[in-house]
């Protein structure tokens, strides 16, 4: 029996996801092993898995610290007994006073945010000192994803200085995120990413002169192998825990194991080698081009041609040998979005469905 296939799939409706305790266990343990037990210097991003039982198996192994990018996933970190959690997302709106309240009904977990202007800083200053309450915040730094983030230079500066101004907002550290440095040489793509932190460390060792404690904040999966070797700096990988097709291929010395799978099935054969699973893009993102969305386990010679709402259309050689009703599995090119698209995940043990976790995060708002 392949490691994927569920014997009791009979249980398992489709289009779904199933996810592989030992090998989602296996990753937690390897990103552990990357930075060498060092726990303060690991921050996992929640965006990935959105689930509590994910966040408390973390927890358990020794990860207190976690990044999200909504309110939910905040909340559903500190609810499963995070110590801190960073909103690694500028808050505007009414995010503001919803993280305010996320401080005031989960005193237990530190909250963390995130600010790249001075217009943003003095609002946070005004609804906190409301309240007042003090927050703790990194400061966003672009250093070429052009995505979010202040540059360096005049601004970020004027932004530096202000910072005394707020005495109900905490400075904590510089935040970078370098997601655009996704090279499949892993010396080029390490390469790439110190030459995109030079000026940024020589800014942070200045900071660090009038201020001790501080952090540098740096990447997500990509880079994870590359700021690892660094010791000061705190690390986010988040699609490592459950990993995907689209990483495997670009991240080739990170040895993570696939840990959530498509489960499809074939529910028509409408022409010669033409067969239809009930996997559209309600069920696998479609951020990526037709070829680039999921890699089938048990097909051999197929070709995706195309997706609607809930159907996914597949060219095969073998269609004779398949039948309306069959199981087909799946890996994800990009598993964050996947996830975010279903309600929960069947969880497998030993090759059989043993319980289901609820993807609570999908949601945009849980209590707070």
């Amino acid at each position: 029996m392949n490691w994927y296939e569920i014997e009791n799939i009979d249980e398992v409706d489709s289009p779904s996801i199933a996810l592989y305790k030992d090998r989602l266990l296996y990753n937690i343990d390897k990103m552990i092993g990357m930075v060498k037990g060092d726990m303060w210097r690991l921050m996992p991003h929640v965006k990935t898995n959105k689930m509590p039982e994910v966040i408390k198996k973390m927890i358990s192994s020794g990860i207190k610290n976690f990044k999200a990018s909504t309110i939910s996933e905040a909340e559903i970190a500190a609810v499963a007994g995070a110590d801190s959690v960073l909103v690694a997302h500028q808050l505007v709106g009414p995010k503001i006073d919803r993280f305010l309240s996320l401080i005031t009904t989960f005193p237990q977990t530190n909250f963390l945010t995130i600010i790249d202007n001075i217009g943003s800083t003095k609002l946070l200053q005004q609804k906190a000192s409301t309240k007042n309450l003090r927050i703790d915040f990194f400061i966003d730094i672009n250093n070429g994803m052009n995505r979010s983030g202040i540059e360096l230079g005049k601004d970020l500066d004027e932004l530096i200085e202000s910072i005394p101004a707020y005495e109900h907002l905490q400075f904590k550290g510089l935040h970078v995120y370098d997601g655009h440095l996704r090279d499949n040489d892993s010396q080029l793509r390490k390469d790439k990413i110190e030459e995109g932190l030079k000026e940024i460390n020589i800014l942070f060792d200045i900071l660090k002169k009038n201020t001790t404690d501080i952090r540098l904040i740096c990447g997500g999966t990509p880079s994870f192998t590359t700021h690892l070797l660094q010791k000061d700096r705190l690390c986010s990988p988040g699609t490592c825990l459950l990993w995907d097709w689209g990483y495997s291929e670009k991240l080739v010395e990170q040895e993570f194991k696939y840990a959530a799978v498509l489960v499809s099935r074939v529910i028509s054969k409408p022409k010669k080698n033409i067969i239809t699973l009930d996997l559209g893009h309600k069920s696998l993102a479609a951020e990526n081009p037709i070829h680039h969305r999921v890699k089938f386990l048990n097909l051999k010679n197929y070709e995706l041609l195309s997706q609607s709402e809930e159907h996914g259309v597949v060219k095969v050689d073998n269609w004779d040998s398949i039948a309306v009703g069959d199981v087909v599995y799946g890996i994800p090119y990009h598993i964050c979005p996947t996830i975010n698209l279903h309600d929960d995940v069947s969880v497998v043990v030993n090759n059989r469905k043993i319980t289901q976790w609820d993807i609570i995060a999908r949601k945009r708002k849980i209590s707070v």
